[in-house]
């Protein structure tokens, strides 16, 4: 991803759907990925819209942890206890690499994204995606 996201400014959506077939989003601004030297730090600009509302903004800055590289900044190792690696904190707002679990499900355990089910509920479905941003035009 860092080397996919290094060359060209690119903008983020994620999509979602819950057991109960609705589907919501979240637009961002900006998405890329550090170097490794980085962590894999997670670069997100501004939230920009969408029903699901901002889960990920807690998650900007943050490297990218692993079962076998814990860079969190939590105590414990927050891809063991959330079931997946992802841009951990303290541990997690979203957590669209958790285990695939139907709905209601027990805290911390499924795919989830706190402003739209909470965190004890995993969803059916999301996908996060990419695409280029065309610079601002030049002026002068």
């Amino acid at each position: 991803m860092h080397l996919l996201t290094q060359s060209k400014n690119y903008e983020l959506r994620v999509d979602m759907e819950d057991f109960e077939g609705q589907k919501v989003f979240a637009a961002y601004a900006s998405f890329s990925v550090g170097p490794e030297s980085e962590g894999y730090k997670l670069n997100l600009g501004s939230f920009l819209n969408g029903a699901a509302g901002d889960s990920l903004t807690y998650h900007n800055g943050r490297k990218f942890t692993t079962i076998d590289k814990d860079q969190d900044g939590h105590g414990s190792n927050c891809a063991m206890s959330a079931y997946g690696a992802f841009w951990y904190g303290g541990c997690f707002h979203a957590n669209p690499n958790g285990i695939y679990a139907w709905g209601p499900s027990p805290r911390a355990a499924g795919v989830m994204w706190k402003t739209f089910k909470g965190l004890d509920y995993s969803l059916k479905t999301m996908t996060m995606k990419i695409r280029p941003v065309n610079p601002p035009p030049q002026t002068g």
